[in-house]
């Protein structure tokens, strides 16, 4: 504990006297900074002499140069990059290409540079250490920490080590944390997931847990098959457990859930880790609101949510963000990604310092009728439902129904609930109510009786999963999308309903 202590003492040293402070305080100087170093750094690379780098002087040069991309716009010089070849995207090879699963472009490779991964490593550093601020408390480091993580087994291609973020992470917690971490390296490696979680349970059942960490769905998958094997809550196993540290996807929804399987309320630490960059974290536990990094390698650009798709769209700096708004979220970074959209919607809610929420995903959006609604509209809409109520929602998503075999067009929820609300109509009412609320195009198509209200099917318990298993997606890194623009998904959850 002292060590940490010293530790803690020069981290905050540097943030009240030095380089921590300075961007959180001088956000657009950072942000200015890094746009020149990434310029400077991308001259040398052959994506940088094809798009005339060394004529570019101004953001707005480099907007003029370099078009929004995305992985199918970038794959040439990505597979250049996989096949070993140098200065292709960035000067030199990357130490990593890390594996994602794309809906459009298969499996992905997005690489990790020497001057990339101390970034990914020092967001999940900065958001443990300004929690131990917040709360003048360090407890959990004495207890066992538990990574739910994909495997850490890498293979090499070319000289370059292919893995899941999650799984080249593991190659990078801090010795200070090894002593008392879990699981074994040997269980970290399976690669199915059920008989992983269950090798997981048998390693920690039994053990002094303090912190936890993994996505939601992770999360309740452990938390479960633990109440169901021992009877009892999590909480009564792990009396000194203090802290879930989650990221991949947006808590809330699976917020009741879980405190109900643990038993009492814990400190929550939300992140925003991507394999493109480390982005985000909760650097207070007392609010969701996420602290934007602006001086860890990444470059941002913001494009309006209502610009999405167009041909040119307006190309935003973050002074020129407004709160409350929703922008595709642009990176630019030192692993060699140039104006990069990785498909995420943020919104902003404080510009002093930076701060924003996840709000969804590009490609994630019901809009069938031109309401565009997104996932942090009816992820806060089933929030409200759920509020006040003992009814519990495991997982949910939404298509729209456009051809009912009578009456007008509508919104399908197909919801599997743990606990069952006492009146489903009632449950259903209030849900579109609270979705009304939250977006005023679907609210006027129902006034305008274009729509008719939501209608809620019923998946049955663990049809979620065995969808997801279903289609070789459960575990890992793969979620699922919580609203469709189409019935792909709806129509292969017809046979997991109640």
């Amino acid at each position: 504990m002292g060590f940490f202590k010293k530790k803690l003492a020069l981290f905050w040293s540097s943030v009240h006297d030095t380089k921590e402070n300075q961007w959180i305080q001088n956000p657009i100087e950072s942000q200015n900074k890094w746009f020149s170093e990434l310029i400077l750094k991308g001259c040398k690379t052959q994506f940088g002499k094809d798009h005339s780098f060394s004529a570019i002087n101004s953001i707005k040069d480099f907007q003029d140069l370099v078009s929004i991309s995305d992985y199918e716009n970038l794959k040439p010089y990505l597979e250049s990059v996989k096949n070993g070849e140098e200065d292709v995207l960035w000067p030199g090879k990357p130490l990593y290409l890390a594996k994602t699963s794309g809906t459009t472009s298969g499996t992905k490779y997005i690489p990790i540079t020497k001057d990339s991964v101390p970034f990914h490593i020092d967001g999940a550093k900065s958001a443990l250490l300004h929690y131990i601020h917040k709360r003048k408390n360090a407890d959990f480091v004495n207890g066992k920490m538990i990574f739910i993580q994909g495997s850490p087994e890498l293979e090499e291609v070319n000289g370059i080590k292919v893995g899941r973020l999650s799984g080249i992470s593991a190659h990078f917690v801090p010795q200070y944390l090894q002593k008392n971490r879990l699981p074994s390296w040997e269980t970290n490696c399976i690669e199915d997931w059920e008989t992983k979680i269950d090798q997981i349970i048998d390693e920690t059942v039994h053990q002094n847990m303090s912190l936890i960490s993994g996505i939601p769905p992770w999360l309740v998958m452990y938390f479960e098959k633990l109440v169901e094997k021992t009877g009892k809550s999590v909480s009564s196993l792990f009396p000194n457990l203090q802290l879930l540290v989650t990221g991949g996807v947006n808590y809330k929804p699976y917020e009741e859930k879980i405190e109900e399987l643990i038993g009492k309320k814990l400190d929550i630490i939300q992140t925003y880790p991507a394999s493109e960059g480390f982005i985000a974290f909760q650097d207070n536990v007392d609010s969701d609101d996420l602290l934007l990094m602006v001086n860890h390698g990444i470059f941002y650009e913001f494009i309006p949510a209502e610009e999405i798709g167009k041909k040119n769209p307006i190309r935003l700096t973050l002074n020129e963000v407004e709160l409350n708004k929703d922008y595709a979220i642009i990176l630019t970074t030192n692993a060699g990604l140039w104006a990069y959209e990785i498909g995420d919607l943020v919104r902003f809610v404080s510009k002093n310092p930076y701060k924003i929420l996840v709000s969804g995903r590009t490609k994630h959006f019901t809009s069938a009728f031109g309401e565009h609604v997104i996932s942090y509209e009816v992820e806060d809409a089933i929030k409200e439902a759920v509020e006040n109520t003992q009814t519990v929602v495991q997982e949910f998503t939404l298509a729209p129904q456009v051809t009912p075999k009578e009456g007008l067009p509508y919104h399908e929820w197909f919801i599997e609930f743990e606990k069952m609300p006492d009146d489903i109509n009632l449950f259903a009412k209030k849900l579109d109510s609270a979705l009304r609320c939250r977006n005023t195009y679907y609210n006027d198509l129902i006034t305008g009786k274009i729509l008719q209200p939501l209608k809620i099917s019923l998946i049955r318990k663990n049809g979620f999963n065995d969808y997801m298993k279903e289609i070789g997606k459960l575990g890992g890194q793969n979620k699922l999308p919580r609203l469709s623009n189409d019935r792909k998904i709806a129509d292969k959850l017809t046979k997991y309903l109640l």
